[in-house]
């Protein structure tokens, strides 16, 4: 890529709001780079692994998997300019004590909220404008180039190309994790048509710092980290609580505890994120009542209400049935007593997933002792 650096790049990167930012080559088609991704994506949908994520298994004409090699979807990108975002919080983990009937809603989706000047803050439209800018900052600086910019929506890995482009490693929970930022990143990516000259890599990669650490692993309730870095995301509770339709396997309800959007536990369990820099971004910093929030507030939101509460937010993924699936269990979770009269009018909702899950609490509260359960 011609007069152009890796400095010129983050600095750029940094104006536009980034905390950090590199570059990739696209693998050439065929190349021992692409058959390795090719094969790894490939096997880890035919293991069902991707639940009932859709959009991960979706093929080309020809049956490719779209996702499995970024030619596939975009046949004249030769490059990807990765970005990552902070948003990183001084406010607790959801591994630290907390009252037994708080919920807990993923770090990732807390900044989410329309503002005054109708410029809603959920971190896809956040990011979005910061790639946009970057990249019209990039275009006075070459001849006409080709360019899609992402944030969690088009046919990109992003952890991928995170780690081709030097952004760190890749974290035995599947993060990207940095050694001076931890995994607490939200990461958007500008696909171009620029080529990387081989022989003037813009970036390195980050050598592994994860050593014998198994940390994430041994923390995650579900065993959906089958291994250092193997990932069954049909066991993850993020998976489960925002992603998943209709009720969750009962099997995996007590093990999902607490959580009712999403699940920071491999990475609060970090050490990397223990040493993780707060965050200085006010566009994506946390609004109240996300923290810890008590399950009862929420659960006497109705859906007008849940949608303003919600506006702008991630949680508005998970739908309204969905989160109220996902309360229903982490009442039954809680061990608290005073939950049984509206998981009891839910249990006759004509919702069948929420039915079904409140029945199930109900159940679950009723057969322990009232005694151990009071506050």
């Amino acid at each position: 890529m011609p007069q152009f650096s890796l400095e010129t790049l983050e600095q750029l990167a940094h104006e536009a709001g980034f905390a950090a930012a590199g570059m990739a080559a696209v693998p050439v088609p065929d190349s021992p780079e692409d058959r390795e991704e090719r094969s790894r994506f490939d096997a880890w949908v035919d293991e069902g692994r991707a639940g009932e994520m859709d959009y991960l298994k979706r093929r080309d004409n020809a049956g490719a998997l779209v996702r499995s090699s970024l030619r596939v979807a975009l046949p004249w990108a030769r490059s990807v300019i990765v970005c990552a975002a902070n948003y990183n919080s001084a406010h607790p983990r959801s591994t630290d004590p907390a009252n037994p009937d708080a919920g807990w809603i993923a770090r990732y989706a807390w900044s989410g909220r329309a503002e005054p000047e109708s410029r809603p803050s959920d971190y896809h439209k956040v990011l979005l404008r910061r790639l946009e800018a970057l990249r019209d900052q990039l275009t006075g600086r070459f001849d006409p180039f080709e360019s899609r910019c992402f944030v969690d929506t088009g046919p990109v890995v992003e952890r991928v190309y995170a780690r081709y482009a030097g952004i760190g490693w890749t974290g035995k929970n599947t993060c990207i994790l940095n050694q001076r930022l931890g995994s607490w990143l939200f990461l958007g990516v500008i696909v171009t048509s620029l080529e990387v000259a081989r022989e003037s890599p813009v970036a390195q990669l980050a050598p592994d710092r994860c050593g014998s650490c198994t940390r994430c692993i041994d923390a995650c309730p579900t065993g959906a980290l089958t291994g250092p870095r193997q990932m069954d995301a049909s066991l993850c509770i993020s998976y489960l609580t925002i992603e998943k339709r209709g009720p969750i396997p009962e099997d995996l309800r007590p093990l999902v505890g607490r959580q009712i959007f999403g699940c920071d536990i491999c990475q609060d369990v970090c050490p990397w994120n223990q040493r993780a820099p707060v965050a200085a971004d006010p566009e994506l910093s946390p609004r109240a009542g996300l923290v810890n929030p008590a399950l009862e507030t929420l659960a006497n939101l109705d859906e007008p209400e849940w949608e303003r509460q919600f506006n702008g937010s991630p949680v508005r993924r998970a739908q309204f049935s969905g989160f109220r699936r996902n309360l229903a269990i982490a009442m039954g979770n809680s061990g608290q007593h005073k939950f049984l009269p509206i998981l009891r009018e839910w249990a006759a909702s004509p919702d069948p997933a929420l039915s079904e899950s409140a029945s199930w609490a109900v159940r679950r509260l009723e057969q322990q002792p009232l005694e151990q359960h009071t506050t």
